[in-house]
């Protein structure tokens, strides 16, 4: 299988792109205040419910990935060389995000969440069908149980805090390791069973959500500094007028 790409989950990839691109163009609108009446991303019911099924839909995907990954045999030497990309970007991601919001600066993303996920998935993958109650355990511990010890700077990575701290991205690894473990634990299944349901040829309409999920980390690392340069000039210009 070495060197086949599966192009339907590139373009489910792709939907997530451009859900995610959507969803981040109506964020910089209402940063820089055109959204009216002004809604709080972090607060507003519509904002939560579309960025929670956005991460979702990456995470399982990249879940997916790894089981796709890992049926190919890929060796942890091409693991760690896309891995290595995912960390750097983590640390480009905090480092722009303490210029532009230095009181909310991000110091655990989706990127920073994905490179942890990504190794602990590797090593559990040989669990097998254990991984799905392991989903199940990661999913439902943060409702369960948590503690204010985990409120430390150097502890909220877990997810397990009772106050969510002040940043502009924020995503635990409880609890959305489950979702990543659920897209590897299906993405096995899918692989032992039902294996043209991702193997198939996909739509011609679809071919550009796929090329576009190909590179997702691009267009994630891009977009918002375009978007931002774009309306910060679009509001100087209105300035000089």
């Amino acid at each position: 299988m070495k060197g086949v790409r599966f192009e339907r989950l590139d373009a489910l990839r792709g939907l997530a792109i451009v859900w995610m691109v959507a969803y981040h163009f109506g964020f910089d609108l209402n940063h820089f205040g055109w959204l009216q009446p002004r809604r709080f991303p972090n607060s507003d019911l519509l904002w939560i419910a579309n960025r929670t099924a956005i991460l979702s839909l990456f995470l399982f995907c990249a879940g997916f990935g790894q089981a796709l990954a890992l049926d190919a045999t890929q060796h942890w030497s091409r693991f760690w060389r896309r891995w290595a990309q995912i960390a750097a970007c983590a640390l480009l991601v905090s480092l722009g995000s303490a210029l532009v919001f230095p009181g909310s600066w991000i110091a655990f993303g989706v990127l920073h969440a994905m490179a942890l996920m990504l190794i602990l998935a590797r090593l559990l993958a040989p669990l097998g069908r254990w991984l799905w109650p392991l989903a199940a355990s990661a999913l439902l511990l943060p409702w369960l149980w948590r503690h204010a010890v985990f409120d430390s700077p150097w502890l909220s990575w877990t997810g397990l805090v009772t106050h969510k701290p002040i940043t502009e991205d924020y995503v635990p690894l409880l609890p959305w390791f489950g979702v990543l473990l659920a897209g590897l634990a299906g993405g096995q299944w899918v692989l032992a069973w039902h294996r043209d349901w991702v193997a198939g040829a996909l739509p011609r309409a679809l071919g550009p959500l796929a090329r576009l999920g190909r590179w997702s980390l691009s267009v994630y690392m891009l977009h918002q500094p375009v978007f931002f340069g774009l309306l910060t000039a679009w509001q100087w210009l209105r300035g000089m007028s």
